[in-house]
């Protein structure tokens, strides 16, 4: 035997195939596929569905906003005209300052109180905390139209409630839809009365989470209930407050239904576009307007840029504020 022979390398062999006939083969070939594109299978839906009502729109939106765009079929490419129109467009900055105002006077009190409730209904000396958790929830399953209905009467001029309460403390009858600050507020109102509820029982949710051991020790130390509420609720909930944050950042740029309604179905916001937020200045160019289309396109878009950015800074801040 040659010394070349001795040392040839080993010939590679096929992996062992499995045991049984063609069979089971079969099967193992099936599992190692099941296994591999079943999940892939599972999620697809989703992905298919949002393609189909999310993906699709916004890039049909953002088409759409570089053309000179009507319904009637008329399609002239313009380039980003439309948003520099944008920038000299005293409505487009009404718009933005009206939804900026309802969004601070919502927002911001309605995180703030829900945080104090969900702070409040998860203490354990509470007595029928499964009675005031539902009832808290009860204004976000009210239609939306039975709100503005009622609110639209507590806030009228000659015979609302509110104005009549103003009344008994000196104060004289305010035309709320007719002026900005006050249409700003009794907006507000509705948001926070309709939307507090649902993001007390979301804070909630993430107080349950945190272990009762760390109050447990805490009380063992000294720690009051407002020094655990800074040192131990505060910072384990920052995941959920800041999800609480984005959402309802979102939401509150996106206002529309109550103002509409709140203005009886006027899309102009009042007679003057007091309140007349940017995503019914958004459905007046594309869809009231028939000519205009493109140019509500490219509101759309900047409103999504802007809800884009409101929701980073939102999340940049109170990640700043938690730490």
């Amino acid at each position: 035997m040659s010394h070349s022979a001795a040392t040839a390398p080993p010939t590679p062999t096929a992996p062992p195939a499995p045991p049984g006939g063609a069979r089971e083969r079969r099967r193992f070939t099936l599992d190692r596929l099941d296994l591999t594109y079943s999940p892939y299978v599972y999620i697809a839906p989703f992905f298919l569905i949002f393609g189909a009502f999310g993906l699709y729109p916004m890039a049909r939106t953002a088409w759409m906003s570089l053309h000179d765009w009507d319904m009637i079929g008329e399609r002239t490419f313009i380039g980003l005209d439309n948003y520099t129109r944008l920038l000299s467009d005293d409505y487009f900055w009404n718009a933005l300052v009206n939804t900026f105002g309802i969004f601070a006077l919502s927002t911001i009190p309605q995180l703030l109180l829900a945080l104090f409730l969900a702070n409040l209904l998860n203490r354990t000396l509470l007595r029928a905390k499964t009675f005031f958790r539902m009832a808290i929830f009860i204004p976000n399953v009210v239609s939306v139209a039975a709100v503005a209905i009622v609110f639209g009467m507590l806030y009228q001029r000659e015979y609302g409630l509110v104005n009549w309460l103003l009344g008994f403390v000196g104060i004289d009858q305010i035309d709320w839809d007719g002026q900005t600050w006050s249409s700003w507020t009794a907006i507000a109102s509705m948001v926070n009365w309709r939307w507090t509820g649902y993001n007390t029982l979301i804070l909630l949710a993430g107080m349950q989470a945190i272990p009762r051991d760390l109050y447990e020790a805490a009380d063992i130390d000294g720690a009051g209930q407002w020094r655990q509420f800074w040192r131990i609720t505060l910072p384990l909930l920052r995941p959920t407050f800041v999800f609480v944050v984005i959402l309802s950042t979102i939401g509150g740029m996106q206002l529309f239904t109550e103002p509409l309604l709140f203005a009886n179905g006027s899309i102009i916001g009042g007679n003057q576009r007091e309140f007349q937020t940017l995503a019914m200045y958004m459905y007046e160019m594309g869809l009231v307007n028939l000519n205009s289309a493109g140019y509500g396109a490219a509101v759309a878009w900047a409103l999504f840029m802007i809800i884009g950015l409101m929701s980073l800074l939102n999340f940049v801040l109170v990640r700043r504020a938690a730490t």
